[in-house]
């Protein structure tokens, strides 16, 4: 006679879990009392989290703070985690972990970005910003040589697994320059350039109704066909620079945005970090 799933001990559902994520695990805890419990376990969502997760605490503001948060079991810490973003790298980066795979994720911020000109007061300004989770972010008054490049050793993140990185961003409503020409954005991973792409960073071109002189009607039809920005849950705009699978975690990876040929002066921008996370689809 066959033996019911339901009837297995807990500890083997618990093990049948661990093959598959966090977001199935929640959906199997709804079928028994039994798958519940097993849901719930320490062995199961400790296998969700991260293997070196203690070390990464210890170095976030977090590890500082232990005293006054109390995790009763490692379901809760895996579910902080994934909703509560924690700086790491004396405030130069922040983790979470995506809830639906628990696979790092990680935004670079701008302080840790090479950003050309960066340093000239003339050109970009460093302020506080009340939504972004870095203490400050890099706002643009004027360039005509855009560039910003992101680097992140790929140890860092999840292996096996496909990842996508993104640039972070506002634009005010004065922004100017970015609906003109194409910006490249590229990801080379250890000696190898993965992607090359041209994307639009206005995301409300059609409102904007830029020009580049009084005289001059800017033609779209080059850049209707390219992506455009997309607005997060949190108001920021991202733009994707490229995705890659991390099979060994043995690269460095960098990220690049660029345009630097067109000699159109832009400004408007606030830049909040590069995202690596997991690509979904």
């Amino acid at each position: 006679m066959g033996v019911l799933l339901n009837e297995l001990p807990e500890g083997c559902i618990a093990k049948i879990l661990s093959f598959t994520s966090p977001a199935d695990a929640c959906r199997f805890s709804c079928l028994s009392s039994t798958f519940r419990s097993a849901a719930a376990s320490d062995t199961l969502w400790g296998g969700f989290l991260p293997s070196d997760y203690q070390t990464i605490l210890s170095g976030s503001w977090l590890g500082s703070h232990s005293p006054s948060l109390t995790f009763f079991n490692k379901k809760q810490l895996f579910f902080f985690l994934s909703y509560f973003h924690i700086l790491i790298d004396q405030g130069k980066k922040s983790f979470l972990l995506d809830k639906w795979s628990g696979k790092k994720c990680y935004m670079i911020a701008p302080r840790d970005l090479v950003i050309a000109w960066g340093d000239t007061s003339e050109y970009w300004d460093w302020i506080s910003h009340p939504e972004s989770r870095f203490e400050e972010v890099a706002k643009l008054k004027h360039v005509s040589w855009l560039e910003i490049h992101g680097k992140i050793s790929t140890s860092k993140l999840s292996l096996d697994t496909n990842y996508a990185a993104y640039l972070v961003y506002k634009l005010s409503e004065e922004a100017f320059g970015f609906d003109c020409d194409p910006v490249e954005v590229s990801l080379t991973l250890g000696v190898d350039k993965i992607c090359t792409n041209f994307v639009v960073l206005d995301n409300i071109i059609e409102k904007r109704s830029r020009r580049r002189y009084d005289f001059e009607v800017i033609d779209h039809s080059v850049t209707s066909s390219l992506e455009h920005p997309k607005e997060r849950a949190d108001g920021w705009l991202e733009i994707e620079i490229g995705a890659f699978f991390n099979r060994y975690g043995e690269d460095e990876l960098e990220m690049k945005v660029m345009e630097v040929q067109a000699s159109v002066v832009k400004g408007g921008m606030v830049v909040q970090g590069i995202e690596i996370r997991p690509k979904r689809g």
